[in-house]
């Protein structure tokens, strides 16, 4: 789709402005009043912070224990200060934030690397480096993303910080051009795709940062016109991952990263060479990656949230909206101008990319909410990976098909995510916070990885397994004004060990009524069906009563027994309350049946 466009290239390719300059005092008086003195608070409090100092040490720390989140505390916190004051100065225009701008810019150029510990490593799985090696650069997702941020900085602000000295920008432009165009150009790296093997959300994000930071500097048409071909070829490898149907197999939170990220590409590439990408815009699956997000939304912050999600997700921002209106759905632009308004804080203030957040400032405040709210589609079913979605007044319900090799992965092929009036009755736990152990060959040790802390059934302790071979099979829909309902077949998720010959899984929802799980299953070991839900419930027989949401009747079910399970990851916490519920349901026999009202 892409590559096909490389030989139609125009021999000179333009610049990309992310954004308004600051001079351009017409455009950022215009910001609302109150996003602007939310923005100044933040760059006067930034200005009173001290750098965060980073050590060698603190790069360390993940070779040595797995963990990641304290040095990325200090590597982000670097980047969201240094954004505030830019912000802060584009805002008011008067030069107080220069200075801290400046440090900020120094601080970063002399980092040793610019790629995280995590992802301190040449080939894709590959040994995690203890410490940087400068003379050999990694593009990983974030040192992509801070090159568009120096870039950005740069484009906006470069004739201010020249007045100071030249060599800010042109240090800034040194660093960029070493630590990646020179390498994107130069090397081969797993995410840039190469044949067959499978792509993710890495490609697209970094994709767009590398274009941000070629076309917002100065570079040379010879520089351009290299990099536009190689990164025309990487966006088509990440598509070929996707569906016509456009389903993110990762997940709605990588969904921003992943669809959004590409119509980030796409917006530069448009700038680069204005009208030859026009044809793309208008396909249908680039319209259905951009959708996606929509179909996922639940109620409020809640979306549908298998793979590394969590169920409680930031709203929307002006990035959803451009998105919706470059592929012409008003649908999405719609719900994006809705589910951003109950943001809290619209400048982001959490966000590193600094890109998004001028997007935020400068076309945020034109989005108008359309009333009332739009609502999602009814139903919708993803058969590139097997997701089915059905909705009446009450009930909005999930069943993820698929199989265990997909980005992400939880082993949850045929688990149901369920929400009654807007809140969760059967949840999808999420993930906890990432370690070295979330992506690596023990990623199954992890209980929220496993099928048994899904609702799904295990064998005498015997659970799903990962891998693309793991899947579902004959798997049927059925959507019509009375009911939607899919039936699929779980037990090839399942290995030998299970001795299963089959697990025949029929969810339904009845519209107006109720939601019904029927499970039926042939095999010689004994099955106990888990049912997650973050609400105190109370057993009675043939009974299980959810606080004061609802109940499950239950028929042809042994004695019910709970697990109560404590929770005190700070990623998890962020969605559910300090206990969660795991009901394990044996099956008296070889059917199951459980109304959901």
């Amino acid at each position: 789709m892409f590559s096909e466009i490389a030989g139609d290239l125009p021999d000179s390719l333009g610049d990309f402005m992310p954004g308004a300059v600051s001079c351009d005092r017409e455009r950022w008086s215009a910001v609302p009043k109150a996003m602007r003195e939310a923005v100044i608070c933040d760059a006067e409090a930034t200005l009173a912070r001290a750098w965060p100092l980073i050590r060698a040490s603190d790069y360390r720390e993940y070779s040595a224990n797995g963990n990641r989140s304290r040095f990325e505390e200090l590597y982000f916190t670097r980047r969201r200060m240094l954004n505030d004051v830019v912000l802060g100065e584009l805002v008011e225009g008067d030069g107080r934030f220069l200075p801290k701008i400046i440090d900020g810019i120094f601080l970063i150029a002399e980092e040793s690397g610019w790629q995280l510990p995590a992802h301190n490593a040449y080939e894709r799985g590959g040994p995690r480096l203890p410490l940087p090696d400068n003379s050999q650069p990694i593009i990983d997702l974030f040192a992509a993303e801070t090159a568009a941020l120096l870039a950005t900085i740069v484009a906006l602000l470069g004739d201010a910080l020249d007045r100071v000295s030249p060599e800010i920008t042109a240090r800034a432009g040194r660093e960029i051009e070493g630590r990646i165009l020179l390498p994107y150009l130069g090397r081969h790296f797993w995410w840039m795709g190469r044949g067959n093997e499978k792509m993710n959300n890495w490609t697209a994000w970094i994709t767009q940062n590398v274009l941000v930071a070629t076309f917002s500097l100065k570079t040379d048409q010879a520089t351009r016109r290299a990099i536009v071909e190689k990164a025309l070829a990487s966006l088509d490898a990440f598509l070929k991952d996707y569906a016509e149907d456009g389903a993110c197999e990762e997940g709605v939170l990588y969904y921003r990263h992943a669809a959004l990220c590409l119509h980030g590409a796409l917006t530069v590439l448009d700038a680069a060479a204005p009208g030859l990408f026009a044809t793309i815009w208008q396909q249908p699956k680039i319209r259905n990656m951009a959708e996606y997000i929509a179909d996922m939304h639940v109620a409020g912050h809640n979306f549908f949230n298998f793979a590394d999600s969590s169920a409680v997700v930031e709203p929307c921002s002006a990035r959803e909206y451009l998105f919706g209106k470059a592929v012409g759905s008003q649908m999405l632009a719609d719900f994006a101008a809705a589910d951003r308004a109950e943001a809290e804080r619209p400048h982001l203030p959490g966000e590193w990319n600094l890109w998004y957040r001028v997007q935020e400032l400068l076309a945020g405040p034109q989005i108008r909410v359309v009333e009332p709210r739009p609502l999602p589609r009814r139903d919708i079913f993803y058969p590139g990976i097997g997701l089915f979605v059905a909705r009446d007044q009450r009930f909005s319900l999930a069943v993820k098909g698929g199989n265990n090799g997909e980005g992400h992965n939880h082993n949850d092929v045929g688990s149901v995510t369920l929400y009654k009036d807007g809140r969760p009755f059967l949840i999808d736990v999420g993930v906890e916070t990432y370690t070295a152990k979330t992506f690596s060959p023990r990623r199954y040790e992890i209980w929220t990885m496993q099928s048994a802390y899904h609702n799904l059934p295990t064998f005498e302790g015997i659970m799903q397994s990962a891998g693309e071979a793991f899947g579902a099979r004959d798997v049927e829909t059925e959507f019509s004004e009375k009911l939607a309902r899919i039936s699929l077949d779980i037990s090839g998720a399942y290995p030998v060990e299970a001795k299963l010959r089959n697990y025949r899984r029929a969810v339904s929802l009845v519209r107006g009524r109720h939601v019904e799980i029927v499970d039926g299953y042939d095999g010689d070991r004994a099955a106990v069906l888990s049912l997650m839900t973050c609400l105190p419930p109370t057993i009675a027989p043939g009974r299980i009563d959810l606080a004061d949401l609802g109940s499950i009747l239950v028929d042809g079910a042994g004695p019910i027994e709970i697990d109560e399970i404590a929770v005190n990851d700070i990623r998890l916490r962020s969605a559910w309350p300090e206990k969660l519920y795991r009901l394990r349901v044996p099956l008296a026999g070889k059917l199951l049946k459980l109304l959901i009202s």
